[in-house]
């Protein structure tokens, strides 16, 4: 079963059941030099959480531009020291 399109339908049922309990109740929105009046609240609840979302994407542009891939080490060109390459074998004489 599609665990996804189950969760989907759940989560419209929950918004049509939202909106069908806030039909008539209404609110008056004030941008302080205007006012809308008799709006519907389930309106305004979802317009302030697209706005959220919308507000939000500028700070995940600028965060998935910050974060830089990680630098690889450097290899270093040097031989080894002597006594790995063929010294007195060791401290247990194998060689």
């Amino acid at each position: 079963m599609p665990w996804r399109l189950i969760g989907l339908i759940l989560i419209l049922a929950v918004l049509l059941a939202f909106i069908a309990v806030n039909l008539e109740h209404t609110c008056d929105i004030s941008f302080g030099f205007a006012s809308v009046a008799d709006v519907p609240v389930y309106v305004t609840v979802f317009a302030s959480f697209v706005l959220g979302m919308l507000m939000s994407v500028p700070f995940l542009v600028s965060f998935a531009l910050r974060k830089k891939p990680p630098k690889a080490p450097k290899k270093d060109n040097a031989s080894p020291p002597p006594e790995i390459i063929g010294g007195d074998g060791g401290p247990y004489g194998i060689d």
